[in-house]
């Protein structure tokens, strides 16, 4: 399982950035990555809005897919489907691991645990993402 954390840091995700997403470990078999629960990112009450934690998912999917990929192919999410189980409270941070289920020619589909600060699953996320021959 090779560190590909540098790999993984050098990508150009404008969305991730945004959400302040921070990688903080990464291999072609698991991509960890963290985001602070800000405030501007929370609903009513102050708790991780649901797009926001499937935006999370859906950018370690994402790398974890481009650390799988051959050369010079592409992806994107065709599906994901997630269980939101407890709240995330503004002003801590979540913890996205992702794991692969299955990594195919075509597809590849990543299962994502997201954890609050003390550990509490927050949610679940499987994402299916297509891989996108070159040209």
């Amino acid at each position: 399982m090779a560190d590909r954390l540098e790999d993984a840091r050098n990508l150009r995700l404008p969305f991730a950035e945004l959400l302040g997403i921070e990688i903080a470990s990464a291999s072609a078999d698991r991509v960890v990555g963290m985001m602070a629960v800000q405030p501007a990112l929370c609903t009513n009450p102050a708790v991780l809005h649901g797009g926001a934690i499937m935006a999370l998912a859906d950018t370690l999917g994402a790398i974890a897919t481009m650390l799988n990929l051959p050369d010079g192919a592409g992806t994107t999410t065709i599906e994901s489907k997630t269980n939101f189980l407890a709240p995330a409270p503004a002003e801590t941070v979540v913890t996205g691991e992702t794991v692969p289920l299955h990594r195919g020619r075509r597809t590849m589909v990543w299962q994502t645990r997201i954890t609050g600060a003390e550990g509490r699953l927050v949610a679940i996320v499987v994402q299916t993402q297509l891989v996108l021959e070159r040209s």
